[in-house]
């Protein structure tokens, strides 16, 4: 994936920014710091904020180690508490001393030395090309549409060399999409816990879902809405702040007005209340 560089008049701005031109959240995507605003008299920022940023690569959740608790017996109302009173006092009658009377090992607050035996957890870890990551994706919609025995088929659309869209098209889809498509981006979010666990190294590319046309009907109706606040902006003079809205549907109307002559956007706010502000030029 490629990185795009941005500037701000600060930091956060220039981060915000990077996420609209990308089109996701925060979540998915990762940052680099290139140069940071100096203060100068009186606190003043002097200069301007730059970062690098790229949609993050899919990476599998960190696996965790689980203890087994099975060892201790567990009895009503301090059944493990009678439990091992009972075990000190077999030990103390066998002439065994308590762990309490025995001599402590010396502890130390060093570090553990890592020798040579020892291999990083993703040692053995195996990227996968946006081919195999779009695959592990179709794979789980197909059977999710099979769980829910719905008419429908899985489809594939190449957006671009680093972007597919797995579509489900079908009659009656709108258990899958959701009041304001929250379940459509909820199967979003599944799909890449799906692909976390298939997955050792990273997905390349990025996987995103359309359910219905959904996504396409509300791309083009921002697209529309867009470029009519824009023309009354433009027969104005007078700037207009659009309502709170995601990253992606940002991106889109970014996209949109920035096509339209006399006019030009900017974002202001911070998410999730970060909005689209189209100004006249």
């Amino acid at each position: 994936m490629e990185w795009v560089e941005i500037t701000g008049r600060t930091v956060e701005e220039a981060k915000d920014a990077a996420l609209d031109q990308l089109g996701v959240d925060v979540d998915d995507a990762e940052f680099e710091i290139l140069e940071e605003p100096t203060r100068g008299l009186f606190g003043k920022l002097k200069g301007e904020a730059r970062v690098r940023a790229r949609i993050r690569p899919t990476r599998p959740r960190p696996k965790t180690r689980r203890t087994n608790n099975n060892n201790t017996r567990r009895g009503p109302k301090g059944g493990a508490r009678e439990g091992n009173r009972e075990e000190k006092q077999g030990n103390e009658a066998k002439g065994n001393k308590p762990r309490s009377d025995r001599p402590q090992r010396a502890r130390t607050n060093q570090p553990k030395e890592t020798t040579a035996k020892e291999t990083p957890m993703n040692a053995d870890a195996v990227d996968v090309d946006l081919t195999e990551h779009t695959r592990i994706v179709t794979e789980f919609l197909d059977g999710l549409v099979d769980a829910f025995e719905l008419e429908a088929r899985v489809e594939v659309a190449s957006i671009d060399d680093d972007t597919n869209e797995v579509r489900i098209e079908g009659r009656e889809l709108g258990l899958l999409v959701g009041q304001k498509g929250y379940t459509l981006n909820a199967l979003q979010e599944l799909s890449r816990t799906v692909v976390h666990r298939k997955v050792s190294g990273n997905a390349e590319g990025r996987v995103r879902l359309d359910v219905g046309g959904y996504r396409q009907r509300r791309r083009e109706a921002l697209e529309r809405f867009a470029r009519q606040v824009a023309e009354e902006v433009r027969s104005s003079g007078v700037q207009k702040a659009l309502e709170p809205m995601g990253s992606a549907d940002r991106k889109i109307v970014h996209d949109a007005v920035n096509e339209c002559e006399g006019v030009s956007t900017i974002s202001e706010g911070d998410e999730p209340r970060r909005r689209v502000v189209i100004v006249p030029d």
